[in-house]
């Protein structure tokens, strides 16, 4: 059994506990003020006292990829190692900071981006396979626009290079370790998915196969940078469309074999997470949010974004049934979290829905209700540096109920509350609660480029009330 504030290795790397702020769309681009604004938005959940920290979805080539605007690129070495600057301020304050590499493949704004694709007309779309019949239903509807290039053998292999020249730079300039982005609809997740894999070489055609891609990366990594820590989210498409419209899907069981398979690969840890075959509210589940899409200053964005009016109003409807479909559900990755501890080593990670310091010692295996204090004075002799509880402690542990994972994240409470960790790893507050109220009204605006903030006037009048208590105030 562990505790939120107990430290825990990922490979090589101690992290001072075991509180993540999980990847999130800093929306800071490339551009001269791209390292100040990752600072202005990563540092603040390190000062209050949070372990680890995910720079969100950055992309791993000069063009394409991107799926939203404004994402972070690692191709140039030049702009990389001015990102030193973030990483000294992360560790000035005891924190770890990962990087979260990702390419978006068939997700990207070229697919979906109305006026990205009329400005960049001879980009390519890169695919894994061919898009599924579904996909090309939207495209005939005027919904998405696809002009794919099914990847070649070798372009696989490049892309892979890609990632780890990357990781490299990354490494270089100060990061922890690699994330890689395993699951939101990416192109890790379309390698993986039979839903998008129909690949007839070294890449598709199995399981094992299709896990290839995630092999090769982790060995362009491994030789590029190192031993650096390696970790990566492991879908399980349990939210897609129901059959006969998905029959090819990933199934829990597959998720679970996934990450082993992954432990055996070399990587360090995993972050499974259950999602859909498509871009929709699986990721962010909650309210619909009316206020986002409501917001007249909002419209000229969308209809850029969209292909104006008439579709931003078609992408709006479409919100709102997803959000009847995903309504939020409390740890909502935690069954599947739970699967793949009994089945590796290596340390879990939980993200999705975890809103409660009570939810989270219960996730780690604590007792709920007992205080943050009392918890880690009892866990402090039994919990080993990866959480798993020594041999000699297996009848305590047997009386309560087995640990759910190693660490717990959230993403978009901290858009809600930047320094959220002062409050969550406080010995006297056992019972805190987030303000974010999973409203999704930051997350709509970002397809404009927009930055990721809370929105939502009460969470802000109550965060403002908090700051003036000193509820954010570091002991």
């Amino acid at each position: 059994m562990a505790t939120l504030e107990d430290p825990i290795d990922i490979g090589d790397v101690t992290v001072l506990n075991r509180l993540y702020r999980a990847p999130l769309l800093e929306c800071a681009g490339n551009g001269p003020d791209a390292v100040d604004v990752l600072i202005e938005d990563l540092e603040p959940a390190a000062a209050s006292g949070v372990g680890l920290i995910y720079q969100g979805a950055t992309v791993v080539r000069s063009e394409g990829g991107c799926a939203a605007p404004g994402m972070t690129r690692v191709h140039d070495p030049e702009f990389v190692s001015q990102l030193s600057r973030l990483t000294d301020r992360i560790h000035e304050h005891g924190s770890r900071i990962f990087v979260q590499l990702e390419h978006g493949g068939l997700r990207s704004m070229e697919s979906w981006h109305a006026d990205y694709r009329a400005k960049n007309p001879d980009l390519e779309q890169l695919a894994v396979s061919r898009p599924p019949r579904q996909l090309r239903a939207l495209d005939r509807l005027g919904l998405l626009s696809f002009d794919p290039h099914v990847l070649r053998t070798e372009e696989v292999y490049e892309l892979a290079a890609d990632f780890g020249r990357s990781a490299a730079r990354c490494v270089e300039a100060g990061y922890d370790g690699i994330h890689l982005a395993g699951a939101n609809m990416g192109i890790v997740q379309q390698f993986l998915s039979p839903f998008y894999n129909r690949r007839e070489d070294e890449f598709g055609g199995s399981p094992e196969a299709r896990l290839e891609f995630l092999a090769l990366v982790h060995d362009e990594i491994r030789e590029r940078a190192g031993d650096v820590p390696l970790v990566t989210k492991v879908p399980a498409e349990t939210a897609a469309p129901p059959w006969p419209i998905v029959r090819r899907r990933l199934s829990i069981e597959d998720g679970v074999e996934i990450c082993r398979r992954l432990e055996r690969i070399g990587y360090d840890a995993v972050v499974p997470v259950t999602a859909s075959v498509v871009w929709d509210m699986s990721i962010v589940r909650g309210a619909y949010p009316d206020r986002a899409w409501e917001n007249e200053a909002m419209h000229e964005g969308y209809d850029a974004a969209f292909g104006g009016p008439a579709r931003r109003r078609l992408v709006a409807a479409a919100n709102w049934v997803q959000s009847l479909q995903y309504d939020f559900e409390p740890a909502w990755n935690e069954a599947f979290c739970r699967r793949v501890r009994e089945q590796v080593s290596i340390p879990v990670l939980a993200e999705g829905g975890i809103r409660e310091r009570d939810t989270m010692d219960r996730l780690l295996g604590g007792t709920t209700g007992q205080t943050a204090a009392s918890q880690s004075e009892d866990s402090s002799q039994r919990a080993n540096s990866s959480g798993r509880t020594d041999s000699n402690e297996r009848d305590v542990a047997s009386r309560s109920e087995p640990p759910a994972c190693d660490m717990v994240g959230m993403a978009r409470p901290f858009y809600a509350e930047p320094k959220l960790g002062a409050r969550l790893l406080e010995p006297e507050s056992p019972d805190a609660r987030v303000l974010c109220e999973s409203c999704n009204n930051c997350t709509v605006p970002q397809v404009t480029g927009a930055p990721g903030i809370c929105r939502t006037p009460a969470v802000l009048s109550e965060r403002g009330e908090l700051e003036r208590a000193g509820a954010y105030d570091r002991n």
